[in-house]
């Protein structure tokens, strides 16, 4: 069962926060270019040990539209919003979501984080950034599939489709749009990209989180580019109460797809007592 609720965010916007299931508090923070709807199953894997709140981000689905200029100082707001009103110190942030999340342990109270296939910049390091000007004109050009192409190959190196020419992987795009995930995808993409500006906006050194106390879970897909797990072992260097680990079989969308090998073990840090520090 699913209860349905509005809360208000510190500026007032409303917030509707969707709650499942039974047992401590979890609170999922979505990644770029999807809604809540992408994490159903993980949802219903968890709801048997764990009451699993979750909420659009500004500007998706059922949420209120975003501030502008957009930081991801508000995503924050929003998230302590959410924590204050169901009382969960836990949180589990997919990509965006992951980055989201590792910023709020830097002043909120968490207890316990779940990262996976957190993109960031670290020393030069993580994340590519070179994709962002030339599919930001692709899109001021009104040609969104290119723009999704050049998304595509960036972020999915590992992907053998991404070395095909552009132009036969922009024709593959424009038939991905056609269906209900792509035309969610390219309807989010503007979103997305200002997102990956935020990212850029906190590149430096990996010790700009070695304050985070919360028991912290550096989670990334084995199938996955292979920076999310470099960037897991630089903040597992710097983190005073970090672990890594790395899900055979899954890639980035592996979280939503929420196969046992992934939940289990993701479950499992949940359910540990928190250690007191």
């Amino acid at each position: 069962m699913t209860v349905t609720e509005r809360i208000n965010a510190p500026d007032g916007a409303g917030i509707v926060l969707h709650s499942t299931g039974s047992g401590p508090d979890v609170v999922l923070v979505h990644g770029g270019g999807v809604t809540i709807d992408a994490y159903r199953r993980l949802v219903v894997r968890l709801a048997d040990r764990f009451t699993v709140h979750r909420y659009n981000r500004r500007g998706r689905a059922d949420a209120a539209p975003r501030r502008e200029p957009y930081t991801v100082e508000q995503e924050i707001e929003d998230l302590d919003a959410v924590l204050a009103h169901t009382g969960a110190r836990q949180v589990v942030g997919h990509s965006y979501g992951a980055f989201v999340a590792l910023r709020a342990a830097m002043r909120l109270p968490l207890g316990r984080v779940v990262a996976y296939d957190t993109p960031l910049r670290l020393d030069g390091h993580g994340l590519p950034l070179d994709f962002l000007d030339p599919t930001e004109a692709a899109l001021r050009a009104g040609d969104l599939p290119r723009a999704m192409a050049l998304v595509g190959a960036a972020l999915n190196p590992q992907d053998p489709a991404g070395r095909l020419p552009l132009g036969v992987r922009t024709a593959i795009c424009r038939l991905f749009l056609r269906t209900p995930i792509g035309r969610t995808m390219g309807d989010l993409l503007p979103m997305t990209l200002h997102e990956t500006r935020q990212i850029q906006a906190y590149e430096g050194p990996a010790a700009q989180y070695a304050g985070v106390t919360a028991e912290v879970l550096l989670a990334s897909g084995a199938k996955a580019a292979t920076w999310y797990a470099e960037t897991d072992e630089a903040l597992a260097g710097v983190l005073p109460r970090a672990r890594t680990l790395r899900i055979p079989g899954c890639g980035h969308n592996g979280i939503a797809a929420a196969p046992p090998r992934l939940v289990d073990p993701i479950a499992a840090f949940l359910a540990t007592p928190i250690e007191a520090h």
